[in-house]
């Protein structure tokens, strides 16, 4: 049976379950990457399970969202990742040697592995044609630990490239397309499978910006083949044995086919406040631009930071608007410093950033009030950027760069071919591995660093078969991670769950942990009512585990984004969907609720049987959940459940 390139790599790691799309299936992950943002966290998890080793292929600790160090608690935690990588046999990406998404690509990607990392955008991986899935950090110490990891058998949607970008068209225009037509919702597990002439025209980097962006329709993950492209690629990095050829057979057979002629793209932007608002740019021509960001792990790579600076060079930044620049990794900066082109930006009055996430995460370069601001970042979530009433812009590095010149919206096709400037990417990289720490040959020498704001994982208890409770909060549609899970400067608290627990909803409404922690303390169990999409956006299971600190038993919603239910699932948390919407507009915050047969429930049925305890009716909930999601349920969440399942294998 002809077979697509995302189940050909599916069947090789498979370890339990069957290959059928809508199935749980458990497969093998060859490496790990963790950010410090949600790593730390992760580590703790690992050393809970008491494994002298990690059992992976690869495990990479990569420092690059907090390394602004105000106050001790981010040097701290980088400490704490140097010595427990060390210890446990990871390797450890120093603060300043790049993105991780970047790095990874650079140093470690190889065509047909699995790759398993605590961010959202690891799927960036699929543009060297690794199966590359963003997971919860829990999820990660498991595949660390040797364990598998469990999905569901996804549809495979195949994305049809046919033509060639014309000049001032970008990668970035590729993915805002596909957004345009897929949006970001509906499509839990899917993967968007690569294919076609297209694909042929297309560099790694650019192939690796499409599937990083992937992440916002809501897919598991996207990927590409792997052919001369891929090889020419790893060539350049040093790394030609790297490379294995891997394609969808001839006559493999998808969900859906999408057609997407890349020489019809125009340039494109996500408009305020979500990443599938798309707008045609020169519909926005004229726009004032008060604030340009070029950098992230979506657009910094060195082909994007070249023709930005062929763009700049010659050329002064607006005087109304301000420009700044991260390099994605120590190599992109290292290269752009010796060519020319670092100069050619500084000279226009580009300033300069880490080699960081920086301002894509809210860490730094906050606009001002109600500040138009143009990024090639991924995400333009109301207030991530550090100001509440900035309206965030998405585009590419081409259309980035002219609104920095112009200091409003320019339709870059408007400047004509001839204006668009030739770059040429080198045929060798720049390599240097010194600031990435391989572990100690052993355990036994490494004294783990903790600082006074690591504490241990919080341990949930066993769900109970009743729970009565009260709606602590109701919110609206497509809530991301971010509205429950405040990032910026508040990620320095994400090894001290207690502290973090503070601002949980800052944004939204920031009396919830008080009132939550006050109906923990009394016995009650607090329901979190939601709309669709609950949960989008990053990995950060922070935003399950701080929750779940406050007493959040339940999450009632109308319908989730795959990574978060699933960290509801690891830390014993119920995400229930709504059999009838009109139950979601009657309940309101206070509405007292009480389930009851939760076990019983989750031995025999797909239904779960509700009362609304205000207004004395019945309310319809239904839950999908594997075998063993609800076996985890019911233990109070994965580290009980794994702790469990040691236990009965030694008996």
């Amino acid at each position: 049976m002809a077979k697509s390139l995302t189940y050909k790599i599916l069947e090789k790691h498979l370890v339990t379950g069957r290959l059928v799309p809508g199935e749980e299936i458990g497969i093998r992950i060859d490496q790990t990457l963790t950010q410090d943002a949600t790593g730390t966290m992760a580590y703790l998890q690992f050393e809970a399970m008491d494994i002298p080793r990690v059992r992976t292929e690869v495990s990479v600790s990569y420092v690059d969202h907090n390394t602004l160090q105000q106050g001790f608690e981010n040097a701290d935690d980088h400490r704490y990742l140097q010595t427990v990588a060390a210890k446990y046999g990871v390797f450890f990406s120093r603060p300043g040697n790049g993105i991780c998404h970047q790095v990874h690509l650079e140093r470690f990607g190889k065509p047909g592995k699995t790759l398993l990392g605590s961010d959202s955008h690891t799927p960036t991986g699929g543009g060297i044609g690794m199966l590359s899935i963003g997971a919860g950090g829990l999820d990660v110490a498991v595949a660390m630990g040797g364990g598998e990891f469990f999905i569901i058998a996804p549809e495979v949607i195949k994305v049809e490239l046919s033509g060639k970008l014309r000049d001032w068209v970008s990668a970035k225009d590729v993915i805002l397309h596909v957004l345009s037509v897929l949006s970001t919702k509906g499509n839990v597990n899917r993967v968007l499978e690569y294919a076609g002439k297209g694909v042929e025209t297309l560099s790694v980097p650019e192939r690796a910006t499409i599937a990083n962006m992937g992440a916002e329709t809501g897919v598991t993950t996207s990927i590409f083949p792997s052919d001369k492209v891929t090889r020419a690629f790893l060539k350049a990095q040093n790394r030609v044995g790297d490379y294995i050829p891997l394609k969808a057979d001839k006559n493999a057979e998808y969900t859906r086919v999408l057609q997407v002629d890349l020489s019809a793209l125009e340039p494109l932007a996500a408009m305020p406040h979500s990443p599938g608002n798309i707008e045609k740019v020169r519909n926005l021509a004229g726009k004032k631009v008060d604030q340009v960001a070029i950098g992230s792990c979506t657009n910094s790579s060195l082909r994007d930071l070249l023709v930005v600076g062929a763009i700049l060079k010659g050329k002064k930044v607006h005087p109304g608007t301000s420009l700044v620049i991260s390099p994605g990794s120590r190599q992109v900066f290292s290269m752009i410093s010796r060519n020319g082109t670092l100069s050619s930006m500084i000279d226009a009055g580009a300033r300069i950033m880490e080699s960081t996430c920086g301002f894509c995460i809210g860490n730094g370069q906050a606009p001002s009030t109600n500040a138009v601001s143009v990024r090639t970042n991924n995400r333009n979530f109301e207030g991530r950027c550090g100001t509440q009433s900035a309206g965030i812009y998405l585009a590419s590095p081409e259309t980035a760069a002219l609104c920095a010149i112009k200091g409003e919206f320019t339709d870059p096709l408007s400047e004509g071919e001839n204006a668009f400037p030739e770059i040429k990417v080198p045929s060798r990289f720049d390599v240097d591995d010194s600031m990435i720490l391989a572990p100690e040959p052993g355990t036994g020498t490494v004294d783990v660093f903790r600082g006074p704001n690591i504490g241990p994982p919080p341990v949930n208890v066993p769900m109970l078969d009743d729970l009565r409770g009260e709606v602590a909060i109701k919110v609206g549609d497509k809530i991301t991670t971010d509205h429950i899970m405040p990032a910026g400067a508040r990620l320095k608290y994400r090894s001290n769950i207690k502290k973090y627990s503070e601002y949980v909803f800052e944004g939204v409404d920031p009396g919830f942990p008080k009132k939550a922690a006050a109906l923990r303390d009394s016995g009650k169990a607090v329901f979190i009512v939601a709309g669709e999409s609950y949960g989008q956006g990053s990995s950060r299971e922070h935003a399950a585990i701080c929750p779940m600190y406050l007493g959040v038993k339940a999450v009632i919603a109308k319908s989730f984004e795959r990574i978060h239910s699933a960290n509801l699932v690891n830390f014993g948390i119920l995400p229930l969907v709504f059999d009838r919407m009109e139950d979601y507009e009657r309940l309101v915050t206070g509405t007292e609720i009480e389930l009851s047969g939760i076990l019983s429930a989750l031995e025999n049925n797909n239904t779960l049987a509700a009362r609304d305890l205000t207004r004395r009716c019945d309310i319809s909930l239904k839950f999908s959940l594997s075998r063993r999601q609800r076996d985890i349920i019911r233990s109070g969440g994965l580290l009980n459940y794994t702790k469990n399942d040691a236990q009965r294998s030694i008996e």
